[in-house]
């Protein structure tokens, strides 16, 4: 029992080739996403990365559960394909709540 709640969130790591913009110009082009992504059912955050250096963007998103975490990447998943992005890397994890609060992880609102 104590293991099903101490591993009951769900993260998840996505990445894809991506050309720009970058830093504050992506910020504000795409401030409108982020407030749609802010409002998805289940998800606790998002933490938003890029690499110009490699070409690559995508996020650290943490959800409430597995079906919240399922739900959004298959809708993301086609979002990405229809707007020509084929390559998308996607994993899944646990995350183990005890030892993340040790570390000072914030992941609960």
């Amino acid at each position: 029992m104590i293991e099903e709640v101490l591993l009951a969130l769900k993260l998840l790591q996505m990445d894809y080739p991506f050309s720009g913009p970058w830093g504050a110009e992506m910020a504000e082009e795409y401030s409108s996403l982020a407030r749609s992504i802010a409002n998805v059912p289940g998800l606790i955050c998002k933490v938003w990365t890029e690499n110009p250096e490699t070409g690559e963007a995508g996020g650290i998103y943490l959800f409430e559960n597995e079906a919240s975490l399922d739900s959004y990447l298959t809708g993301k998943i086609e979002r990405l394909k229809a707007s020509g992005i084929d390559t998308v890397r996607a994993r899944k994890f646990d995350v183990n709540e005890r030892l993340t609060e040790i570390t000072r992880g914030r992941i609960r609102e």
